[in-house]
């Protein structure tokens, strides 16, 4: 675990985004955590979210994980998503255009489903995690079909856990199906693998979670991919 997965974290729990207990997920699993990227619901939260995005997609650049030249977030959630990394980004020395999509294509003014910059080049997909894949795929047609490259998907948080429900499940995760599937890679700032490491940690945040550990690392065991 790298410093800025450690401040990520620590981030996530101070907003309250990151929150331990009892939560029913998607898939009617029981997890002991729940991450919430709609409640990075202010101005200072949302811009201290995109440099976490942005530091990340620049460190796995340089570790020639991944190569881009613009940025798309899927509505709606990889709308705010997007622009906060782009601003970021931009702060860096990295200035790139970016875009997204509307649910449905406006039929008057510029029209279409795609606002922003034209899709071009190699795109990194950015939005909050990757459950069933489903905004990824979409995304990924989409950008196929504007003639441009899906370099990668750029997520907060990889759960590394594997698909189905409660009773069945899949062999991978939604995350590792998207790389198999389109020959892409997926880049998260901070990984369930994190989050356990961060737990057995000596700062203040570290030690209140840590007495929710056994139950994540039993979910892990049980759920993980």
């Amino acid at each position: 675990m790298t410093a800025n997965h450690a401040q990520f974290i620590e981030f996530a729990l101070s907003a309250n985004v990151l929150r331990f207990g009892e939560f029913k997920t998607k898939a009617g699993r029981m997890s002991p955590y729940f991450f919430n990227a709609g409640l990075f619901n202010t101005g200072s939260l949302l811009d201290r979210l995109g440099a976490f995005y942005a530091r990340t997609l620049l460190a796995a650049r340089e570790a020639g994980r991944i190569e881009f030249d613009m940025l798309f977030g899927p509505a709606y959630k990889g709308i705010p998503l997007v622009s906060t990394v782009a601003i970021n980004l931009a702060r860096l020395g990295c200035d790139v255009p970016w875009a997204f999509n509307r649910k449905e294509a406006k039929d008057h003014g510029e029209g279409g489903t795609v606002i922003g910059s034209p899709l071009k080049g190699r795109v990194v997909i950015v939005d909050d995690v990757i459950s069933a894949g489903t905004s990824v795929r979409e995304s990924v047609s989409l950008i196929r079909a504007c003639g441009a490259v899906p370099s990668g998907v750029l997520i907060a948080l990889d759960r590394q856990e594997r698909g189905g429900n409660a009773e069945e499940m899949t062999e991978t995760s939604a995350v590792q199906d998207v790389e198999k599937t389109f020959s892409m890679p997926v880049v998260s700032i901070a990984s369930l693998t994190d989050l356990l490491e961060f737990m057995n940690g000596d700062s203040q945040a570290a030690r209140s979670a840590s007495e929710f550990r056994g139950a994540v690392q039993a979910y892990r065991e049980k759920y993980g991919a």
